[in-house]
């Protein structure tokens, strides 16, 4: 792992993730920018001081030394987004495949520089995307992909928190303090944090691409990027959509919601609710599915990424881990190679790079319609 350590709170996310997946071990690890609050980082996560490194360049340096069965398989980056190329980049040319927080980079360039070395080495890359881990996610991609409900006409997809919303929320805060600096977060605020998970979810539960968007980004006096945003989109598919990603909606805790609507059906779904899914129609009852090991409804490929029985709610660190689990298998030739490889890929991720570019673009230029 490079980052998350002390005070970090995505590195504990992966961590969980990883061991809730049951096909990974965490070995070795750079946890900091600092090699004491490194070393002491791998104290206390309990990873062997002699594998915990003072920098990432020396993790990797000495990793690749080792012999093929004793050295690390993959690197898990989770940096803040300028920290992410340079260590992805070095990873892969050390022979280390890659998983690595969203947004894929900082920015556009620094994204297709790590699409560029992962093409030339032949590494893999899982982007965490989290909430295409949920099993009713998936199961509305099937339901959309299966075309019984017609094509999609309209997506409203909302990613709204209130953790922002106060200038002295900045105060004292490592999460926050990075994600309003643009030398360290790049040129999005929210709707690179929050935005790239809503589009995300769009385009992995529809099966098209945001193909142009008409966005307006603004932030709280004092603020320097996006702390809440709106957009018109379009679909390549022929639909449209509304997205919402704040960081400022007071009240809201973390309201990703969503919903599809389909010539025949309307599909909706909240990540605050993650286990019940409802399909609505015009002339019959609402369907109501919900997630569970045992719900013998659920297509055999998502019962089997399931843990519990229905009603023992399974939730964010599941989903998460779902991803950690399909990446793991997909390296080791596990996966069968059917379906969905269970994680965002880099051309999922460079999308949402360029979901993030063209959003910004329009809304410099006083919300006209951008063409991705």
């Amino acid at each position: 792992m490079i980052g998350g350590g002390q005070g970090a709170f995505i590195g504990g996310v992966h961590r969980t993730a990883a061991a809730i997946a049951g096909n990974w071990q965490l070995v070795a690890g750079a946890f900091s920018s600092t090699a004491e609050k490194s070393k002491a980082s791998g104290a206390e996560i309990g990873v062997d001081p002699a594998r915990t490194y003072g920098s990432w360049a020396e993790m990797l340096e000495r990793e690749a030394a080792l012999p093929a069965d004793q050295r690390i398989e993959a690197v898990s980056i989770v940096t803040p987004n300028h920290m992410h190329a340079p260590p992805a980049v070095a990873a892969m040319e050390a022979g280390f495949d890659v998983i690595i927080d969203k947004p894929l980079a900082d920015s556009l360039a620094n994204a297709q520089a790590i699409a560029d070395v992962a093409a030339r080495t032949g590494r893999r890359i899982a982007v965490t995307h989290t909430y295409t881990g949920y099993p009713l996610v998936k199961l509305m991609r099937k339901l959309v992909a299966g075309g019984g409900l017609g094509a999609v006409r309209r997506v409203s997809v909302k990613y709204t928190q209130d953790w922002l919303s106060r200038a002295a929320d900045l105060e004292g805060n490592k999460q926050a303090a990075w994600r309003v600096d643009p030398a360290r977060s790049g040129d999005a605020g929210a709707f690179g944090d929050i935005g790239t998970h809503a589009a995300n979810l769009v385009e992995f539960i529809t099966g098209a691409r945001i193909a142009s968007i008409c966005a307006e980004l603004t932030m709280l006096p004092g603020r320097r990027i996006d702390d809440d945003g709106a957009a018109l989109f379009r679909l390549s598919g022929g639909g449209k959509g509304t997205l919402t990603a704040s960081q400022i909606c007071v009240g809201d805790m973390n309201d990703l919601a969503i919903a599809v609507y389909c010539e025949e059906a309307g599909l909706h779904w909240r990540q605050e609710e993650p286990n019940t899914l409802t399909v609505k129609r015009r002339d019959r009852p609402d369907e109501v599915y919900h997630a569970g090991g045992n719900r013998a409804y659920l297509p055999a490929d998502l019962i089997a990424i399931q843990r519990t029985p229905g009603g023992h709610p399974e939730g964010y660190l599941e989903a998460f881990a779902n991803i950690y689990r399909a990446f793991g298998e997909q390296l080791r030739g596990a996966s069968g190679g059917a379906g969905e490889p269970g994680y965002a890929t880099m051309d999922d991720a460079l999308a949402g790079m360029n979901f993030l570019r063209a959003a910004l673009q329009s809304s410099r230029d006083g919300a006209v319609w951008v063409d991705l």
